[in-house]
C-alpha cells in the first residue's frame, strides 16, 4: 500500500514544504486528527476504476486544514484522511465517503458493459 503523503517528492515531502510524510513513520502526519476509510470490492477491477475516480481528487480538494491520500492494494481501496481538527475531519470524511459512493454507483452503472477509452 502506497503510504501517506506519496503525492509529494521522491522522499514524501509535500510540495509546499510541509514535511507531511517524512518522520520516520510514513503514516505520520503533523496533524493531530486521523481517519482512515478501507473499502473491501469483489473484484480487483472494481477497487482499481474507484481509485482511478478517487486519485485525482486527493490532491484537488482545496482545504488548509485537511488533506487526503486514496492507495489500493488488490481489491481493497484505502483513503487517509488527516486534518487540523475535528470539524475538519468529518468535513473530510463526509467528502470522501459522497466521492465514493459516486464512484460506485459509476461502477455499477458500466457492470458489465464495455467502457471505451475514447478516440
Amino acid at each position: 500500500m502506497a503510504p501517506f503523503g506519496t503525492a509529494g517528492g521522491p522522499d514524501g515531502a509535500e510540495p509546499d514544504g510541509s514535511g507531511h510524510g517524512t518522520t520516520d513513520d510514513p503514516g505520520a502526519t503533523d496533524d493531530p486528527h486521523e481517519t482512515v476509510l478501507t473499502l473491501a470490492y469483489d473484484t480487483e477491477p472494481d477497487a482499481r476504476t474507484v481509485e482511478r475516480a478517487l486519485g485525482p481528487e486527493a490532491g484537488d480538494v482545496p482545504d488548509d486544514r485537511a488533506r487526503a491520500s486514496v492507495a489500493r492494494e488488490g481489491s481493497t481501496l484505502t483513503i487517509r484522511v488527516a486534518a487540523a481538527d475535528l470539524v475538519a475531519l468529518r468535513a473530510g470524511a463526509n467528502t470522501w465517503l459522497s466521492l465514493v459512493a459516486v464512484a460506485e454507483r459509476c461502477v455499477d452503472l458500466t457492470d458489465g458493459v464495455a467502457v471505451g477509452r475514447g478516440r
